[in-house]
């Protein structure tokens, strides 16, 4: 059930992503309020179904359940628990797995740390970082899922990819991905204020501690 519970976390991820991608920007283009509340509480909703999607792909290779293909490619029943961990990015599928969670955690911060902004620019914020999540949601459900079950299941996985096999790894991909997907934050201003006309030094304003937390991530995370 851990694949079943894992891949329907993901299409109710995909689900509210859309709702977060259309109704606040309806909501903004009518000067409702409540259509634009929607983003703040689909971002939350979004980034607790990415977890538990995310959640059950590690408790997957923690346990070596060889049933699910992604396992049987990139893990292995002798291999240390913090490569399993790890091992969870170790291959394309769990690689984009990890990017929609870090785009969940983007999208709910902006929803918590951007109170005071005008609504209807939060709401178009939220908006375009909705669209956004639906491409990669969407793009991880129909063509790269990690959930894929393999049977018969594996007797023993293939082994992670030895380069992965390494301390400076673990940390090295979630901090490089932090600063790749931070950067939708500031391409998420850019296009509210696109779309509402306002192309002045305040969308700038808003956006540059955002896109300054983003480039310490990827500072970080080339340097490792």
């Amino acid at each position: 059930m851990i694949a079943e519970i894992g891949l329907f976390a993901l299409i109710l991820a995909l689900l509210l992503a859309l709702a977060q991608g259309t109704l606040p920007l309806i909501g903004a283009a009518r000067g409702d309020a409540a259509l634009m509340a929607v983003g703040r509480s689909a971002a939350y909703g979004q980034l607790v179904f990415l977890g538990i999607a995310y959640a059950m792909l590690t408790f997957a290779f923690v346990t070596d359940d060889f049933s699910i293909a992604y396992v049987a490619n990139h893990s292995n029943s002798l291999l240390p628990t913090q490569y399993k961990i790890s091992g969870v990015w170790g291959g394309h599928e769990g690689s984009l797995l990890l990017w929609v969670l870090i785009l969940g955690f983007w999208s709910a911060a902006v929803a918590t740390f951007s109170r005071s902004l005008p609504r209807e620019v939060l709401a178009r914020v939220l908006g375009v970082m909705g669209l956004i999540a639906v491409g990669f949601i969407g793009f991880t459900v129909f063509t790269s899922s990690p959930f894929e079950r393999l049977l018969p299941a594996a007797i023993e996985g293939r082994d992670l990819n030895p380069m992965l096999q390494d301390p400076g790894l673990i940390i090295h991909p979630p901090m490089l991905y932090m600063g790749y997907v931070g950067f939708s934050v500031a391409f998420a201003f850019s296009i509210a204020a696109l779309i509402g006309g306002r192309l002045d030094a305040a969308w700038a304003r808003w956006s540059r501690p955002w896109t300054a937390v983003a480039w310490a991530f990827l500072t970080v995370g080339i340097g490792l």
